[in-house]
C-alpha cells in the first residue's frame, strides 16, 4: 500500500485541527474542544510516525544501494545488509501503526480501566498468584505514568488475595490494558511445597473500560443496597462501623461489593463505578458478539473462561497462547515489563482487523 498519500492528508488535517484550537470560541463548546483535542493528540502522532516512516523507507534505499554496489565480502556490504533487516522491520511496524489511522478510532480506547482479579484454581498458590499479578500491572502502571487505585479487596492467608479490584488512570489505559482479560496460568514450586513438586494454578483477570454515566443507565429502583460491617485486617474502626456496601443490580443479577474504605459513601461510589463498568462491559460483548464473532481475541467475548498466558517459573518463560509468543523474561515481566507482550498483542490485533477490511 501506498502510504504517502495518507501521511499527506494526515499532516493537512492536523495543521486544520491546530487552527482550529487555536481559536477561543472553540471552547464555548465543551464536547467539541475535547473531540477536536482528542483528534489533535491522535494527528499529532500519526504525522510524527509518517515521518518516522519516511525517514525509514529513504534509508533503506540507501541501504540497498549500497549492498548492491559494494562486494559481498567488504564490511560496507555486510553493515548495509545488516542495517536492511533492521529496517525493513522498523518499516513494517510504522507501515501498520499509519494503516492504523485508517481505521475508525474506537472511542473506549482512552477510556480509564478497572480490572479485577480472582484467585482460580489452586487454593492458597492461586491467591498468592493474584497477589503477582496485581503487583506485576501495579508495576507497569508506575513504568508507563499511570494512577492506580485500590477499588475493594479480599485479602487471603500468606499475603495473597481471593479477589482484588483496582483503577487506572491515564493515557490509552484500555487500549493498552485490554488483551490481559482471560485465564493467568502459573506452573512452580509453592514456598510451602517441601517435595519440590511444581504446581499448576489460576487467576482470572477481567479488563472493563470505565464507563461514564451516559453510558449506562442506571435506575434507583434497580439497584438493591446493602451495608455491613467490613471483614478482615484493616486497622482500628474497620470492623466496628458498618461501612461496607453490597449493591445488587436486580435485572442482569451482577453483585458488587466495596469495603476498603472506612467511609460508607465512598465505598457506595466506588461500587456504584465497578457497577456501571461491568454493564458497559456487558453491552460491548452483546454488541460485539452479533457483529464481530471473528475477532476472538476481543475483550468480552467469552475468551475469559480460556487459559491465554503461562507462566513457567523452571523454565523462565512466559507464553501467551494466542499468538504462540514466548518469551524468557518472566522477572523482568514480574517487574512490570509488559511492553514487548503488549506490543506484539496490539500489533497482532491490529493486523487481524486490518485483514478484516480488506476482506470486507
Amino acid at each position: 500500500m501506498d502510504l504517502q498519500p495518507h501521511i499527506e492528508r494526515f499532516s493537512a488535517r492536523h495543521a486544520e485541527v491546530e487552527h482550529l484550537l487555536s481559536d477561543p470560541a472553540v471552547f464555548n463548546d465543551q464536547q467539541r474542544s475535547q473531540e477536536l483535542s482528542r483528534e489533535y493528540s491522535r494527528l499529532k502522532s500519526l504525522v510524527a510516525i509518517g515521518n518516522a516512516y519516511l525517514k525509514t523507507r529513504a534509508e533503506l534505499v540507501e541501504n540497498r544501494e549500497m549492498a548492491a554496489t559494494e562486494p559481498a565480502d567488504s564490511e560496507l556490504g555486510e553493515m548495509a545488509r545488516e542495517e536492511i533487516t533492521r529496517l525493513e522491520g522498523e518499516e513494517k511496524k510504522l507501515g501498520l501503526e499509519l494503516q492504523a489511522g485508517l481505521l475508525p478510532p474506537n472511542p473506549i480506547d482512552s477510556r480509564n480501566t478497572i480490572i479485577e482479579i480472582r484467585g482460580g484454581a489452586g487454593g492458597t498458590e492461586s491467591s498468592l498468584f493474584a497477589a503477582v499479578l496485581f503487583r506485576m500491572y501495579t508495576r507497569y502502571a508506575e513504568i508507563v505514568g499511570w494512577k492506580v487505585e485500590t477499588m475493594t479487596s479480599s485479602p487471603s492467608d500468606l499475603g495473597g488475595f481471593k479477589e482484588v479490584i483496582f483503577g487506572v488512570t491515564g493515557t490509552d489505559v484500555y487500549k493498552r490494558l485490554r488483551y490481559e482479560s482471560g485465564v493467568h496460568r502459573v506452573q512452580r514450586v509453592p514456598a510451602t511445597e517441601s517435595s519440590g513438586r511444581i504446581h499448576t494454578s489460576t487467576c482470572t483477570v477481567a479488563v472493563l473500560p470505565e464507563a461514564e454515566e451516559v453510558d449506562i443507565e442506571i435506575k434507583p429502583d434497580d439497584l438493591d443496597i446493602s451495608v455491613c460491617r467490613a471483614s478482615g485486617p484493616g486497622g482500628q474502626g474497620v470492623n466496628t462501623t458498618d461501612s461496607a456496601v453490597q449493591i445488587i443490580h436486580k435485572p442482569t443479577g451482577v453483585i458488587v461489593r466495596c469495603m476498603d474504605e472506612r467511609s460508607q459513601l465512598k465505598n457506595k461510589a466506588k461500587a456504584l463505578k465497578v457497577l456501571r463498568s461491568r454493564l458497559l462491559e456487558k453491552k460491548i460483548a452483546d454488541e460485539e458478539a452479533k457483529y464481530a464473532a471473528e475477532r476472538k481475541s476481543q475483550v468480552g467475548t467469552g475468551e475469559r473462561n480460556e487459559r491465554i498466558r503461562t507462566y513457567n517459573f523452571p523454565q523462565n518463560r512466559v507464553t501467551d497462547h494466542r499468538i504462540e509468543l514466548t518469551l524468557h523474561n518472566l522477572p523482568q515481566m514480574l517487574e512490570g515489563d509488559l511492553h514487548e507482550m503488549i506490543d506484539a498483542l496490539m500489533t497482532n490485533d491490529l493486523e487481524s482487523r486490518l485483514a478484516a477490511v480488506n476482506l470486507g
